[in-house]
């Protein structure tokens, strides 16, 4: 038994219910008991399919080593489910996905919902993790309103969790691109968006650039450099992957990377293509800590369009989308009746918004 799964049984016998309750043992700690994936651990716990005999009885001696057991409460109302909306973000302190929670909010709220919001900070194993509460919940439909992950082990769990529970009558929708999961989702063009921002700003004359990405592995990272990349090479100016500087998707990544570009004995680029307008507002605040302006020694563009940006100095060029009607649409796919078989998708367009960050 790990250190961890101990820890958490031992707060399960002594709870703060004072009744020795057993809801801190999770399916996380039962799988990493038992050495095996949390879908494995998913299948053999919920009986959703076949599993090696061998795999199977690893997982239940270690759920019963760990007491684990599902929510009682949820047992109680297994004939039925709740009007709870689970949403799962990655980090809800970051203004774009307080944007979009905003239109779940408001149109759960029409049809009389309440939303239960939980931050996974891209922690792929929590993301699981969480959708596997709402599921002992009962909750009426679970969104995932973060990017997804290029990763065929996470795809496997999730759709472990998820498909038992849309089979049972629980709505699943997502918004953005999360590859091979079988679920409604709405897509924001961000390949699409990023070669349109590529194309703008050679319009306006520059022609050398660099960009910050967060982690490649997320999707909404993987499409906007690429879109990014393909328009340069297509206009005869390809991106020298040097240029290409990773740091975390966040304010502070974003700073991280753009002073790490300062720093180099390179020739500095003219334009700065940053992935999210929140690295931009990082990778702003380097370029002057560093002594640069904007644009007047190096232009820098985002893509998102959040509040906050158009009242930086410079306002940030960006992609623009609806951010709140991306909200208020995956809430509505959520609460449709099942389509059958077939996902419905539903795709939003970016518009490229050209301000002063840009200039020449």
């Amino acid at each position: 038994m790990t250190e961890a799964a101990e820890a958490r049984r031992a707060a399960g016998r002594n709870g703060p219910d004072g009744h020795g309750g057993q809801g801190y043992v999770t399916l996380q700690d039962v799988a990493r008991d038992a050495e095996v994936s949390l879908a494995t651990a998913s299948r053999v716990l919920n009986g959703t399919a076949q599993v090696r005999a061998d795999l199977r009885e690893r997982v239940l001696a270690a759920a019963a080593r760990l007491s684990y057991a599902p929510n009682a409460h949820a047992q109680a109302l297994a004939s039925s489910s709740s009007k709870t909306v689970g949403v799962i973000c990655h980090d809800v302190s970051d203004p774009y996905f307080a944007a979009v929670a905003r239109g779940v909010m408001a149109t759960a709220a029409e049809h009389g919902m309440l939303v239960t919001l939980a931050s996974t900070f891209r922690d792929p194993a929590r993301e699981i993790e969480y959708v596997a509460m709402l599921r002992s919940q009962r909750a009426r439909a679970v969104l995932l309103i973060g990017t997804g992950f290029e990763d065929r082990d996470w795809e496997r769990s999730m759709a472990a969790e998820l498909d038992p529970y849309q089979r049972t009558g629980g709505r699943v929708a997502v918004l953005s691109r999360h590859r091979s999961l079988r679920v409604d989702a709405v897509l924001p063009q961000n390949r699409e968006g990023a070669a349109a921002l590529a194309r703008a700003l050679l319009a306006l004359g520059h022609r050398r650039f660099a960009v910050l990405t967060g982690p490649r592995r997320l999707t909404t990272v993987s499409d906007r450099l690429a879109g990014f990349t393909e328009a340069l090479a297509e206009a005869g100016m390809p991106l020298d992957p040097a240029d290409v500087i990773e740091g975390a998707f966040t304010r502070d990544g974003g700073y991280a990377a753009a002073a790490e570009l300062v720093h180099r004995d390179a020739r500095r680029p003219d334009c700065v293509f940053a992935v999210t307008d929140v690295m931009a507002i990082g990778a702003l605040a380097a370029f002057r800590d560093h002594g640069l302006s904007v644009p007047g020694d190096i232009a820098l563009a985002g893509f998102d369009d959040i509040p906050i940006i158009r009242d930086l100095t410079p306002p940030l060029t960006t992609v623009a989308l609806p951010l709140e009607e991306m909200g208020q649409r995956v809430m509505s796919l959520a609460l449709r009746e099942p389509a059958g078989r077939r996902s419905r998708i539903e795709r939003i367009a970016g518009e490229v918004v050209l301000r002063k960050s840009t200039a020449r």
